[in-house]
């Protein structure tokens, strides 16, 4: 017995277990990650609820969960209640809301409508109910169900194209002029504070901006005229005897999940899954795609590796192959270590102070002083967030690469040094190649690290909703002051700041699906990389 434990086998098994346990556990939380957020793209059947009061309800079943105790006390199976998405949450501004419990001991009745679609709006959620008619310039060209949804069909292409056109008009036509505007005002703003108010300077800045607001003017005209156009509006019958009204150019998606194949409810997910990687978020970010989020988040991390890698490298050559070994080394590798642990929020607070405030405020001082007090990169933004998350993950890479530095055999220095080289040329030829799979390695924890931070972005640049991307195609393309959204920023806001908890919660389970996704994918792009590095020097050797 003795000699059983002294070998070590019962800590290997004990390692292995414990790894395997540790293992399970992760795809434990991966599968019920995926299946509550990947089943929210797949259409529901459409039910009506008849209940014992009278009252019906139309919609999708949500979820089940047994009754809760306090709902009836005393009773030893209180049952078990369902939620029901009914949505027309636009009917009732007070009391409108997109679910609702029902007990179903209170259900007399479940019936599948067939002609009962579901309406996904640009504004105010889902719509439930049935089609009464389609009108173009208030008359009726179609009426029923079936032939009403033929006829929306055949014009929400058009629709479409008209909804594209507003948004590119305004975002793009009409923002270069602003942009060329404001530009021209802050012009004048600094000769105004150098104190020229007049004069050939002041006079060619004006003459410039009378075309830009003559040229302002005819776009918000034909703003205004796209607007009016209106490709036809559909009657809907709602539950309650109700009716609603509304714009085909305000309708995403129609369908009617009732009489739909499994081909079609297939080609409706996929539809749907596409949306979400691609769209822009609505209603408050819980409907709609995360593509904002996800540009922001590798951008964010491909700026963060940009800045981390140099820094890292330089500091563990110069730890390794330059600084003498002693007290003072050994302290700051200490330093280092302990950096590592430190929690993200002081990052966060230190980019804030220091990057924003102190080299932000500085440089709008120096050159955007006509902007004062709006700032320009003193508020959060994404040069400033990558650089913080540069700062937090700079130990990582430097004790990896410390580490590659000590793995590289003596003999390759000695032999490069031997034919002549200096030391220079062989840290660049010999040592730098040789340790590029270890750099590698280290930027792979630093990226896996800095894709899921939130605490520091939350006061360097991240935001709700941006109304821009720091890369587009207006000049100078890309603008390094804007703020961002990034996905685990989004699962917190969608999360715990929603006021549609419900409708919220999918969503966040699907981001965070998405956020694993997109960091696994960096990751194997790295691990690809220094795979082949590997590969290459190993076969130089030999």
């Amino acid at each position: 017995m003795k000699r059983f434990w002294k070998d070590g086998d019962p800590w290997i098994w004990l390692t292995g277990g414990t790894l395997a346990v540790c293992l399970i556990f992760v795809a434990g939380l991966v599968f019920l990650i995926t299946v509550s957020g990947m089943g929210i793209f797949w259409p529901q059947e459409i039910l009506r609820f008849t209940l014992a009061d009278g009252k019906t309800v139309l919609g999708s079943i949500a979820q089940s969960e047994p009754m809760p105790k306090s709902a009836k006390p005393g009773s030893a199976d209180p049952g078990r209640r369902i939620q029901v998405k009914q949505g027309n949450r636009d009917q009732d501004l007070n009391a409108g809301v997109d679910f609702v419990w029902i007990d179903e001991s209170k259900i007399t009745g479940r019936d599948v409508v067939p002609e009962a679609v579901l309406v996904e709006r640009r504004e105010w959620g889902n719509l439930f109910g049935t089609i009464k008619e389609v009108r173009v310039d208030g008359k009726p060209i179609a009426q029923g169900p079936e032939k009403g949804l033929e006829a929306i069909l055949v014009r929400m292409p058009a629709a479409r194209a008209q909804a594209d056109k507003i948004e590119s008009l305004q975002k793009r036509d009409i923002g270069a002029v602003n942009r060329s505007q404001d530009r021209i005002r802050l012009q004048l703003k600094g000769l105004a504070l150098e104190g020229t108010a007049s004069g050939p300077a002041v006079d060619r800045l004006q003459a410039q901006m009378k075309p830009l607001d003559e040229q302002y003017a005819q776009l918000a005209q034909k703003l205004t005229d796209l607007r009016k156009v209106k490709t036809g509006t559909v009657l809907f019958g709602i539950e309650g005897g109700k009716e609603k009204e509304l714009d085909i150019e305000n309708i995403v998606r129609i369908i009617e999940p009732n009489r739909m194949g499994l081909f079609s409810k297939a080609g409706c997910y996929l539809s749907r899954l596409w949306e979400f990687l691609v769209d822009d978020p609505r209603e408050s970010n819980t409907e709609g795609g995360v593509f904002p989020a996800i540009f922001g988040t590798v951008m964010m991390v491909l700026l963060m590796s940009l800045f981390v890698t140099p820094l890292g490298i330089l500091a563990a050559l110069y730890l390794r192959e330059y600084a003498k070994q002693g007290t003072f080394v050994s302290l700051v590798r200490i330093a280092v270590n302990n950096l590592a642990g430190v929690p993200s929020i002081v990052f966060g607070v230190f980019g804030m102070g220091f990057f924003i405030y102190r080299i932000g405020g500085s440089i709008d001082r120096l050159f955007f002083s006509e902007s004062l007090p709006t700032p320009t990169f003193g508020t959060g933004g994404i040069l400033w967030a990558s650089l913080t998350l540069a700062l937090m993950t700079v130990p990582v890479v430097i004790v990896a690469t410390e580490e590659g530095l000590a793995a590289i055999p003596k003999n390759l220095r000695e032999g490069s040094l031997a034919l002549g080289a200096t030391k220079w040329e062989t840290t660049w030829r010999v040592i730098l190649p040789a340790l590029a799979p270890s750099i590698l390695t280290g930027l792979i924890l630093a990226m896996a690290r800095a894709a899921g931070e939130v605490a520091p972005l939350m006061i360097t640049g991240v935001v709700k909703l941006a109304p821009s991307m720091p890369l587009d195609g207006q000049f100078p393309f890309l603008h390094m002051d804007r703020k961002f959204m990034h996905l685990g920023f989004h699962i917190y806001d969608v999360g715990f700041q929603s006021p549609n908890v419900d409708a919220a919660r999918p969503m966040v389970f699907t981001t965070t699906l998405l956020l694993l996704v997109i960091v696994v994918a960096l990751n194997l792009t790295a691990i690809v990389l220094r795979r082949r590095l590997r590969r290459k020097f190993q076969m130089s050797a030999v």
